[in-house]
């Protein structure tokens, strides 16, 4: 098999699918994610028609810890090897730390932060043997500003996602294997339909959001470039430049007051990962 195989998690919608059309329309073979296995079945036979690849479907719940080794030997046994890791599957938890509880939190930390070293940690010494790797790391412009009311640990980990990143792009420069973080802002896309806060996130300006697929091929195209890190978007990159350079006490006041317009602070907690 000449193409190179990409494995995309979280593929079944928003910025996931959108990723997988990119590739696909750069030539490379899927391997597609998520729990939807109708819906990923369906999308995957889509982009086989439209762009002449190949698309492994593997169903999978990043909650499970045993998930990541069970989607590389899918790949295995369909004698495959990763050339690319997208790590994107994710999901947020409406309502503050207090009124969630600890198992929703602990999923949210396999899945969001553990799946995404695990995996990486598991196709790196290949692609390095190769010469050859591609990862990227969906993180967030919730890493790279101060912590918000009702996100308690998800910017925490977007953070630990972009300096993990950073690391490893530093410790592979010379490997042949490309890492970059991608720090998206708002992003059309179901993610705030299942946390509850449409209703909130939809009065924001229409400038505030990026589509699914400018992330897409903004990441592809820093990947291939061997950038780090990039913040799609005009508006992001000022307001995550502007962030860089207050005061901290000032951006915290910033962002505290922002985050009512973001957050139903009062919405019981559940989760739906993407």
């Amino acid at each position: 098999m000449s193409r190179r195989l990409a494995l995309i998690t979280g593929a079944s919608s928003g910025i996931g699918l959108a990723l997988a059309r990119e590739y696909a329309a750069n030539g490379w073979d899927l391997a597609l994610v998520a729990r939807r296995e109708d819906r990923l079945r369906a999308q995957a036979d889509q982009l086989q028609d439209q762009y002449g690849i190949d698309a492994l479907v593997i169903p999978a719940d990043l909650n499970d810890a045993n998930a990541p080794q069970a989607i590389l030997k899918a790949i295995e046994a369909d004698d495959r090897q990763v050339d690319a890791l997208i790590n994107n599957a994710g999901f947020g938890l409406p309502g503050t730390y207090a009124q969630t509880q600890w198992q929703e939190q602990a999923d949210f930390l396999q899945l969001m932060l553990t799946s995404y070293c695990e995996l990486a940690h598991r196709v790196l010494p290949d692609m390095q043997a190769r010469g050859f790797g591609r990862i990227i790391n969906v993180a967030s412009v919730a890493g790279l500003v101060p912590g918000t009311y009702g996100h308690t640990l998800y910017s925490a980990v977007k953070s630990a996602l972009i300096k993990f990143s950073e690391s490893l792009h530093l410790e592979n420069k010379s490997t042949g294997v490309h890492v970059t973080a991608v720090c998206p802002g708002l992003t059309y896309s179901e993610f705030h339909d299942v946390n509850g806060t449409r209703d909130k996130v939809s009065q924001l300006p229409k400038y505030w959001w990026l589509s699914a697929e400018q992330v897409a091929e903004e990441s592809y195209t820093a990947s291939q470039a061997n950038k780090a890190v990039i913040v799609p978007g005009l508006w992001w990159k000022f307001l995550t430049g502007l962030y860089k350079i207050l005061p901290h006490g000032l951006a915290l006041a910033i962002t505290a007051r922002q985050s009512a317009k973001l957050r139903n602070t009062e919405t019981p907690a559940s989760t739906d990962p993407r």
